[in-house]
């Protein structure tokens, strides 16, 4: 059973630095309600610690070594929601952005924010609220101002969504290892889905896949 006082904010660090941990738990040690319960240097540490300790906050790096930050973060969610995450990290493309808000993440600042920014981060998450940094909330400001494609499941519906996500990459001209990379799976599985979608569009190759996606307006 807890000792926390009511009110404290029970916090699990991830991160694989050790000096960047380090320097986290000396500022939340000096922050009044906050206390660093555990540390991971892993996402299979984190999702570990998470479920056997269940704190209000997993301050969350994305790139660790072995599982990474939005795996362990799906995972942590779907056995723990009422677990919020908060990635902390030094990515700020699209691809990770939107990949921790599908992963369930409640916030997403920059190793660059500031003292108080983190601070605050850690308090809103910690009561269930979401909080994105300002460069982060301008992307998303971006990215839903922009009117919305008709989705490709409508043109295509005889693909999985998760095929469609594939053909729309393949569209780009992007290759099997850099769609692994932005839908953080394997080679493998990618060669799987591209394998479906040729099937299913009656294709022989991605060329003429691509040239489908294409003229149907995706990619």
């Amino acid at each position: 059973m807890s000792t926390d006082a009511p009110g404290t904010i029970r916090i699990l660090l991830a991160d694989d630095h050790d000096f960047f941990r380090e320097g986290m738990r000396g500022l939340l040690a000096t922050v009044p309600g906050a206390n660093v319960i555990a540390e991971a240097a892993s996402g299979e540490s984190a999702l570990a610690l998470a479920t056997k300790l269940q704190p209000d906050v997993v301050l969350m790096d994305l790139k660790m070594g072995g599982m990474n930050g939005i795996d362990a973060t799906r995972q942590i969610v779907a056995s723990s929601p009422h677990v919020g995450v908060l990635v902390l990290t030094m990515f700020e493309d699209d691809d990770w952005v939107f990949a921790a808000m599908k992963a369930g993440a409640r916030g997403y600042l920059l190793k660059g924010s500031n003292q108080d920014e983190i601070v605050r981060a850690i308090r809103a998450v910690g009561n269930g609220e979401a909080i994105f940094g300002p460069g982060v909330a301008r992307r998303l400001m971006r990215y839903f101002d922009n009117p919305a494609p008709v989705p490709a499941s409508k043109v295509f519906p005889g693909l999985t969504e998760r095929e469609t996500e594939v053909l729309v990459m393949i569209a780009q001209g992007l290759t099997n290892q850099q769609i692994a990379d932005r839908l953080f799976v394997s080679v493998k599985t990618v060669r799987n889905h591209v394998s479906n979608v040729l099937s299913k569009l009656q294709v022989a190759d991605r060329a003429q896949a691509a040239l489908r996606a294409r003229d149907a307006g995706l990619g």
